[in-house]
């Protein structure tokens, strides 16, 4: 994998890694585990996991001012109801880990977040514009249509009913 040259204006990634793990035997040296164990197929148990990957802003410049420590807090990721974590929760651990190595400003990080959710929400509101404004150009062209039966389908009709008549008439 290469790591991207810059992060995509609207910071949102659709990337997901699998995470498989199966049970491998008391014992087992590296050179035991080969891609058979993860066959489904052949009967093992294979148990998966979706990480999403998730942008995180770099961490900012340690601030002057000395702020209380969290060092009871523990780094650990919660998995949701249906089995994948919550970005939340990622962004958290990020955070939680990266604050073991420096000390990070909360306003910076409330900012930040300000931001994010601003920046979410004036692309919610770009797509629901764009949806009504093709809703509109759908209604204007069903109301050009007019609907019915064309003109031309009518006199076919009749011309055909009239040959018909007139064979049925003749026999």
């Amino acid at each position: 994998m290469k790591a991207q040259k810059e992060a995509p204006p609207d910071m949102q990634c659709w990337d997901k890694f699998l995470l498989q793990s199966v049970k491998a035997n008391d014992g087992a040296t590296p050179k035991d585990i080969t891609a058979e164990m993860f066959n489904k197929e052949a009967g093992h148990v294979v148990e998966e996991c979706k990480l999403k990957v998730v942008y995180v802003s770099p961490p900012q410049p340690p601030s002057p001012v000395h702020e209380g420590s969290e060092e009871g807090s523990s780094p650990r990721g919660s998995v949701s109801d249906n089995g994948h974590a919550n970005v939340a929760e990622f962004a958290t651990a990020a955070r939680a880990s990266t604050e073991g190595l420096e000390a990070q400003d909360k306003p910076s990080e409330a900012r930040a977040l300000i931001t994010k959710l601003t920046n979410e929400r004036h692309n919610a509101i770009k797509q629901n514009n764009k949806l009504r404004q093709e809703l509109e150009l759908l209604r204007r062209e069903g109301s050009k249509s007019g609907g019915g039966v064309s003109f031309m389908f009518v006199i076919f009709i009749g011309l055909l009913g009239i040959i018909l008549g007139y064979i049925m008439k003749k026999s």
